[in-house]
């Protein structure tokens, strides 16, 4: 048995309780692939991420996995790792900078401010929309009675997949009953991690629901989605509509499943998402493995 420093933190929360719960084991060397899996699995969080030693460039090293599978990139761990990293002083800014190594190449990370004012943000993988031809009768099953509006519903890829569908309102995002057994027979025909919905706000934001009932059954929502939000940006910039002002907007979720959280979303001139945000920790601990 081994003893590791585990943190749990709440990710583009403001309030503890908030955001999307994390996991983080501070020193996971030791660790192969599957004991990771088996310690994401027990811990049964939306996802547990294990810092591993960096290679040369990078400030360090990441392995991301949900209670089913790795991930190359995901949002919350992403920006949650690189907190846990500068607040325990494993990873030291250089001007405020960091350069984040996972499954998915390496990413920047931008590191504002300090105490909980901290806000960290990481330069999401370029996202690109995926062929969805072969998949329109499930694609109709999972969104049956529900309107859409602008372009069709599409799968985007930053890592992982989302199927993107735009509600005319945040009322339709918020009233929506999901068809999560439909749901799950698309993202496991189409290799997507779930679903996504959004709309546009008259307040220049976004509000978003995600859903991923193949991959986590016990929580077929997920409370925040930094790679469905980088992936919303993408398509949106893509179509020349993101609101906001400069490329930056707020995009809130999680208020349906009582852990509301919201992501900071810049796009700069070249296409190049930002997803950050605030990071809450609630436990600080070892994990006897």
């Amino acid at each position: 048995m081994s003893t590791y420093r585990y943190l749990q933190l709440d990710v583009f929360a403001q309030t503890r309780g908030a955001g999307n719960a994390l996991g983080v084991i501070l020193d996971a060397s030791d660790l192969h692939g599957q004991d990771m899996q088996d310690i994401a699995a027990w811990l049964n969080l939306p996802e547990t991420v294990f810092l591993v030693p960096p290679p040369e460039g990078a400030d360090l090293h990441i392995r991301i996995f949900t209670p089913r599978c790795e991930l190359p990139f995901a949002g919350h761990p992403s920006v949650g790792a690189a907190w846990a990293a500068v607040h325990t002083g494993l990873a030291r800014p250089r001007q405020g900078a960091l350069l984040l190594g996972c499954a998915a190449g390496l990413l920047a990370v931008e590191i504002d401010g300090e105490g909980h004012g901290r806000r960290v943000s990481v330069r999401a993988p370029q996202a690109t929309a995926q062929p969805s031809h072969g998949h329109q009768a499930l694609l109709s099953a999972a969104l049956e009675g529900v309107d859409t509006v602008g372009e069709a519903p599409t799968l985007w890829n930053n890592g992982p997949g989302w199927w993107l569908a735009e509600l005319p309102d945040a009322d339709a995002v918020a009233m929506l009953a999901p068809r999560f057994a439909e749901i799950a027979a698309l993202s496991r025909a189409s290799g997507a991690i779930g679903l996504a919905v959004f709309a546009l706000t008259e307040m220049d934001g976004v509000v978003v629901r995600a859903f991923c009932p193949a991959d986590a059954p016990a929580t077929p929502e997920d409370p925040v989605t930094g790679s469905a939000n980088a992936c919303i940006a993408a398509w949106l910039h893509a179509q020349g509509r993101l609101p906001g002002a400069d490329g930056g907007y707020v995009a809130r979720q999680g208020m349906q499943v009582g852990r509301e959280g919201r992501v900071h979303v810049r796009v700069d001139p070249d296409g190049a998402v930002w997803i950050g945000g605030q990071v809450r920790q609630v436990i600080d601990g070892t994990l006897d493995w």
